[in-house]
């Protein structure tokens, strides 16, 4: 065995000492360079350091309206319906479906037969349906992918982004019908119905959706939600009732938000109500995306319009007055647009007003897209440009 003599041992002690010390001076100059460094490009990080954790500066649009194809005349005046899909604007009269690129290009006319139509969009395509009659059509600016033909009447009928058509009709000895077909017209699934079914949103890749009845408890009326998997004989759950008379329906991952007559709420991923709303005045306008919902409430009596957005399914709702009455409400890429009487103003869902654009005309409703917002008027559509 080796024997290590004294001197080797302190020698060994002193050599790690200078080496611990050197490291230090090393540290020491390295720090004292970055500071050096940091402190002659002040001028470059300093303004964006400081900015972090205060509110951004909101973006005020012009409000311009945009010309060269705009405005687009129509001459079914208010009835006409608009919504944008896939940068396509279309647009129903009551005897034609126009479908219009995002500069106001007509890229289709076609005709219809419809008499009471109903205009609904997914994913480039439309569904055109006739409310109370017995016909529908699943369609693009190219073709008609097919239609259908009740013997009974239609109710309503909505459209999935994956192309799935779910139709409602009158039943004899029933409230109703769901009837849901395939992106090919072929019938998937078919349920008769106790209680009426207002409205039905897809989820999990239209492999199910949301329905909401509408029955009366106590004198008043409540909305269930219930939840229904396609390849299933049996709903997975149906939902205590909630205090309104329910509107339409917006599924997600999490749930469930329902808008109603005078309330609105949530129904989580297993059926229970998680949110409850009652509105301070008329409701304008409600969407949802995603979860994320957005509420109008006008109280003409006192003089008080707000904005109710949830950033979830159990979030509390947060309050934002508005300075004149809402029109129009839209959820959009995670940020929640008010259609005011004196302009559009964006928010995200921590009540950041992110953006603003005046109008000086009265519209009835708006579709936003990526750059653009298309305003609704009595006869005519009008687009301004959009930066949020």
């Amino acid at each position: 065995m080796a024997v290590i003599d004294a001197e080797d041992i302190v020698e060994l002690k002193n050599r790690k000492k200078r080496r611990k010390r050197l490291i230090k001076l090393l540290v020491a100059i390295l720090v004292a360079a970055i500071t050096v460094g940091l402190y002659s490009t002040r001028d470059t990080w300093y303004p964006k350091l400081r900015g972090i954790g205060k509110q951004y500066k909101t973006v005020v649009n012009t409000g311009k309206l945009a010309t060269g194809n705009f405005p687009i005349e129509v001459s079914s005046g208010t009835d006409y319906q608009m919504r944008y899909t896939v940068k396509r604007v279309m647009v129903l009269s009551d005897t034609y479906l126009y479908i219009y690129d995002t500069d106001g290009t007509l890229l289709k006319k076609r005709q219809h037969p419809y008499l009471n139509s109903v205009l609904r969009v997914a994913n480039g395509k439309a569904l055109v349906y006739e409310s109370g009659g017995n016909k529908f059509s699943v369609e693009d600016e190219d073709e008609v992918f097919y239609s259908k033909e009740f013997e009974e009447n239609i109710l309503f009928a909505r459209l999935s982004s994956d192309g799935y058509t779910a139709v409602v009709t009158t039943q004899p000895n029933y409230s109703c019908k769901i009837t849901v077909y395939d992106r090919k017209g072929s019938e998937i699934y078919a349920r008769k119905c106790l209680e009426p079914v207002s409205d039905i949103s897809f989820i999990d890749k239209s492999s199910g959706c949301m329905a909401t009845y509408i029955k009366a408890e106590n004198g008043d009326h409540v909305t269930t939600v219930q939840k229904i998997d396609f390849s299933e004989d049996e709903e997975d759950w149906n939902s205590p009732g909630i205090n309104t008379l329910g509107l339409e329906v917006f599924g997600s991952s999490e749930g469930a938000f329902v808008y109603g007559l005078d309330s609105c709420g949530y129904v989580n991923r297993s059926g229970q109500i998680s949110s409850y709303y009652k509105y301070d005045g008329e409701l304008a306008a409600a969407a949802s995306i995603s979860g994320k919902s957005a509420v109008a409430v006008n109280n003409e009596d006192s003089r008080k319009y707000t904005a109710v957005l949830f950033s979830g399914n159990d979030a509390e709702p947060l309050i934002i007055p508005l300075e004149t009455a809402a029109v129009d409400v839209s959820v959009f890429k995670g940020l929640a647009y008010i259609l005011c009487q004196d302009g559009v103003y964006t928010y995200d869902f921590s009540g950041k007003l992110r953006s603003t654009a005046s109008v000086n005309d009265s519209y009835t409703g708006f579709v936003r897209s990526d750059n653009h917002i298309f305003l609704k008027g009595y006869n005519k559509i009008d687009r301004i440009d959009y930066d949020t």
